[in-house]
């Protein structure tokens, strides 16, 4: 895995690709990421089954828990497959902009 922090965001991006064992160790990790934004870049492998983006919503789930944001950035899905509260987005621009306007709305007490 790759990390790369800039602004409100880490932005977190598999360099192993394989999804299952990402998911794995995200999953494993992710306390040590629940007081920051974070970006999960997928965008390397392509098209990914809508079921196997589902295996983040608890991640995202309980992120959101923390007044955190969670954001994944696919470059080619169904994006009004997915639940209103789990985002998914086609590039790190607009996963950073999700991101910017959350801080907005938490900031404004929403």
């Amino acid at each position: 895995m790759k990390f790369t922090t800039k602004g409100h965001a880490t932005t977190i991006r598999d360099t192993q690709n394989d999804l299952g064992q990402f998911i794995s160790r995200l999953t494993y990790d992710i306390n040590n990421y629940k007081g920051t934004n974070l970006i999960i870049d997928l965008s390397n492998y392509g098209t990914i089954e809508d079921k196997h983006l589902l295996l983040f919503q608890p991640l995202s789930t309980e992120h959101k828990r923390n007044k955190k944001s969670f954001v994944l950035v696919v470059s080619a899905t169904d994006f009004n497959a997915f639940p209103e509260e789990f985002v998914v987005v086609p590039s790190l621009l607009e996963a950073n902009d999700i991101i910017a306007m959350d801080e907005i709305e938490r900031d404004l007490g929403f």
